[in-house]
Formats: structure tokens, C-alpha cells, sequence
């Protein structure tokens, strides 16, 4: 069993000028941690000796994009890795890039486009950091085709407590290879990532638009897009009831071959990827929440719903063009976009359910929504596919991630709905996202991962970071109760 920090040694104060309330993406919890920025190897090494000797735990947060407590640390030590920023090595012939834990998906993108390639996973904002991407083994709108980003990872250094550092690969250290990869920063700190990226022969994609006329058509034509598209993702109206329960639309994108671009060399510019600083032209992109928070409740988001519903009728079937960032990072196209919600920030609930029962068990958590009157904002749905690695989220199914508003009068309702909707998901022989997660309880995560998975996390843990030293809220709620 590990033994935390906090129970071998009395904590010491730490700097005050170190203290800061660090918010969790979705704004919906938040807490006070000593943050360190460390910009080497050595400030990193430098840290846990801070730790140590104040009797402190540490956790990790790379650009601090995960919705929930997966990145704070309260009371205790928190890394930023934002300053550990730096492109270590790139192969243009072979689109291998070795980078830092703080470079960003952006400064990733924007770095190797121009080469003609781009990232091999492209989650749905640009900003997510690359050690926090391997920490919570990101996906993106082609999980079914091509994996998670571990999928594409070739190898990578962990500094472990002890300031050693490991080289871990699919040959090479083997055990902590698929365990790191999705481990939430609990058994090291990565100081190095090598990727493989995809080659593109164009700055384009062709994007095709189609109108889903209920959750089971949904289904069904995800189902059928990913064995012959490049992406696919769906788009769900919540508020719909009865016979169009889980309306909506999908986007099933495909890659310009050689020659269909005429033109690549330009679409592939920088300046022909980036989205608009202006919207519609004339609104800047920088104050469009201030514009949505109006309509951000029960009342307006139904009729925006609606409205786009029946647009997406309207171009059923249309197909177009669209820049490789326009289409992957629609949450960059509103900076700011979550604070539409207002004060009280979002939750999502994003669950992963078998191909069998998720058209019945996605049916049951949209009308649990609206029979308990917190219907979510925002609905998301995608194909997946299983990996390899040890707290994997991974299964052959479909996944459905939803945002929740959070205020003062629906929180404790918000928290009983995700407890509803727990044992829905995991009836279905389902799964659970710890870079998404808020609502968790330790017997869930027991549940899903199971005994086995938890144990072997845990002894590898006991073996990496004997002290117990490296935590994270996350970890005290959901884990450290089963250890």
C-alpha cells in the first residue's frame, strides 16, 4: 500500500508568494496550491526536493485544460509546465518530433504544417499541452481510425521522484510505457515526447454535412462513416424529445490526396489555417461569449439548438472545404467561450459505452436529463476503438460527452443526475474519462477499471514514487480510497 507524504512527516510552510487559487478548466472547482514553474530539467529535480523536504505532495498541470480536479493539488506543491516549452528535435523527411511536456497542440501544428504534416490526434481545442495530452491520452474526431495520441507516442523520459530519469518505449521499459501513457501524472513527470505526425498533401479537408434525425440514425451513420472517412463526429440536440430524441448532425472528414489540392503550398500556409479574428466578418471573436451569455440557460440554448438542427437540415448532405485547425479546434474559435456559462463554470460527463448498448443506454441519459430539468448545453458523440494502455478508456463503442452549466441553485442536483447516470453507464458495460471527469466516486472507478487494473497502477506507483509524493485532487478522491 502506498503511504502518502502527509501521513510520514510534519508539513512545512511553503513561500506565500507560491500561493495561488489555480481554477480547474471548467471553473467549477478550484483550489489554493504552491505553484512552481520550472523552466530545466534542474528547476524540475529542484522541485521535488521543495516538496520533499516540506513534506508536501506534487502534482502536475501542463496548460491546465482538464475539466475537473485533475490538475490541482490543493494545499500542496503544483508544477506548471508551461516554461518547459522547447521543440528538442524535428525530421521533416519523417515527421518524428521530440518536444517538452509544455509545448501546446497549437505550437505543435503550427510548427510542422508548413512541412506538410500534422498532428496524428487533434483534440477539440488546440491549447492542451503535450504532457498533459500523453498524461490523459487524449483523443480526438478520428479515434476509431487512427487511436489515442499514445497510439502515436514512439517514446518518451519520465523523471521519476527520485530525479532519475527513464527512457520508456514498446521495447524499452515496457510496464511504464502503457501505464504512464494515461496515468495522470502519478507515476513521473515527462521531460521528453517523441511523436510520429501524419503526412498531409494538403492545408484542406473535405468535410461532409448530414442531418441525423434521431439518436439511432446517429448511430448508424457514425457507424458507417468511420470505415470510409478520416474523422467523424456528431453533434446532439439534448432538449429534443420523443421520436427525435438525440437528433443532430454529423461531420465526416476526409483527407485531400496528391494532386486534389491545386493549390497546396498556400492551404497549407499558417495564415490560411488560423480562425478569423473577427466573426461573420465584422464581430471580434474576442468578445463573442459576452454575446452567448444571454442565451446560455434553459431558455435561449433550446431555441439555439433548434436553430441549428434545422440549419443542419436545411444542408443535409452538403459537402465543403475547410482548413485542417477550423475543423479540429472549434473551442478556439470563441476565446473564452466556457465563461458564457457564467460564475459558476460547466462539468462534463463524458462516458464511453459497447457498441451493443449504446444506442439504449445514451437514449436513457438524455431523457434522464430532461426528466430531472438539467439538460446538458452541449452534446458531442464519437466511435472508438480499445488500446493498450493500463487506465485506458478505450472500447470498441461509442462515446457521448456532455456540459452541464453549473450554478448555485443546481449543483447538488447536478451531482445526484451524475450518480444516476453512473449506474446507466456502467449497466452498459461502460467507461470513464479522467480528463473530463468531475463527479466520480471511488466505487465507479472500481467498477470500470477493476481490482486488478487498480492494483497493478498502484504497485507500479509504490515501485516509481515510493514516498507517495506525487498526488493530485483526483488521485485523493478517487484512489487513494482504494489503496
Amino acid at each position: 500500500m502506498i503511504q502518502r507524504i502527509t501521513t510520514k512527516r510534519r508539513r512545512q510552510i511553503l513561500p506565500a508568494e507560491r500561493l495561488e487559487r489555480v481554477l480547474a478548466w471548467g471553473g467549477a472547482s478550484s483550489d489554493i496550491c504552491y505553484v512552481y514553474r520550472p523552466a530545466t530539467l534542474d528547476d524540475l529535480q529542484a522541485v521535488f526536493d521543495v516538496a520533499r523536504r516540506a513534506g508536501r505532495t506534487i502534482g502536475f498541470r501542463g496548460s491546465g485544460n482538464s475539466y475537473g480536479d485533475a490538475a490541482l493539488n490543493g494545499e500542496n506543491v503544483l508544477v506548471d509546465f508551461r516554461r518547459m516549452n522547447r521543440i528538442l528535435a524535428w525530421e521533416p523527411e519523417t515527421g518524428v518530433i521530440t518536444v517538452e511536456p509544455g509545448v501546446t497542440l497549437e505550437k505543435l501544428w503550427e510548427y510542422v504544417i508548413e512541412d506538410g504534416w500534422w498532428p496524428p490526434v487533434a483534440t477539440g481545442t488546440s491549447k492542451i499541452s503535450l504532457g498533459g495530452g500523453a498524461a490523459m491520452n487524449v483523443h480526438g474526431k478520428n479515434v476509431w481510425q487512427k487511436g489515442t495520441i499514445g497510439d502515436h507516442i514512439l517514446w518518451f523520459d519520465l523523471m521519476l521522484p527520485s530525479g532519475e530519469i527513464l527512457r520508456c518505449s514498446r521495447d524499452e521499459q515496457r510496464d511504464i510505457f502503457f501505464a504512464a501513457i494515461g496515468g495522470m501524472g502519478l507515476l513521473g513527470a515527462f521531460t521528453a515526447i517523441t511523436l510520429q505526425m501524419k503526412r498531409i498533401y494538403s492545408g484542406l479537408l473535405r468535410v461532409d454535412a448530414l442531418v441525423s434525425r434521431n439518436l439511432g440514425h446517429m448511430l448508424n451513420q457514425v457507424h458507417d462513416y468511420v470505415e470510409r472517412s478520416d474523422y467523424t463526429v456528431g453533434w446532439i440536440d439534448a432538449f429534443a424529445r420523443g421520436q427525435g430524441l438525440g437528433r443532430g448532425q454529423i461531420h465526416a472528414a476526409h483527407y485531400l490526396g496528391p494532386g486534389e489540392d491545386p493549390y497546396p503550398a498556400q492551404s497549407l500556409q499558417l495564415r490560411r489555417q488560423r480562425p478569423p479574428e473577427l466573426l461573420f466578418g465584422v464581430m471580434p471573436a474576442a468578445v463573442m461569449w459576452l454575446l452567448m451569455r444571454p442565451f446560455m440557460n434553459d431558455v435561449g440554448v433550446p431555441w439555439v439548438n433548434r436553430a441549428k438542427y434545422w440549419s443542419s437540415v436545411l444542408q443535409d448532405g452538403h459537402t465543403f472545404t475547410q482548413a485542417h485547425a477550423s475543423f479540429h479546434f472549434l473551442l478556439d474559435y470563441i476565446p473564452n467561450w466556457k465563461m458564457a456559462y457564467g460564475p459558476g463554470g460547466l462539468v462534463q460527463y463524458q462516458s464511453f459505452v459497447p457498441v451493443d448498448t449504446a444506442e439504449d443506454a445514451f437514449a436513457e441519459l438524455l431523457r434522464l436529463g430532461q426528466q430531472r430539468g438539467q439538460v446538458n448545453y452541449l452534446s458531442v458523440l464519437k466511435r472508438h476503438r480499445p488500446d493498450p494502455f493500463l487506465l485506458t478508456h478505450g472500447l470498441d463503442g461509442f462515446s457521448l460527452a456532455m456540459d452541464f452549466r453549473i450554478t448555485q441553485s443546481n449543483r447538488s442536483a447536478i451531482i445526484a443526475l451524475g450518480r444516476e447516470m453512473d449506474r446507466v453507464v456502467l449497466d452498459a458495460g461502460g467507461r470513464f474519462y479522467f480528463a473530463k471527469d468531475s463527479l466520480m466516486r471511488p466505487d465507479v472507478a472500481r467498477a470500470f477499471l477493476g481490482d486488478e487494473t487498480i492494483a497493478r497502477f498502484c504497485a507500479l506507483k509504490e515501485r516509481l514514487d515510493p514516498e507517495g509524493l506525487l498526488e493530485t485532487n483526483l488521485w485523493r478522491r478517487l484512489f487513494a480510497p482504494l489503496t
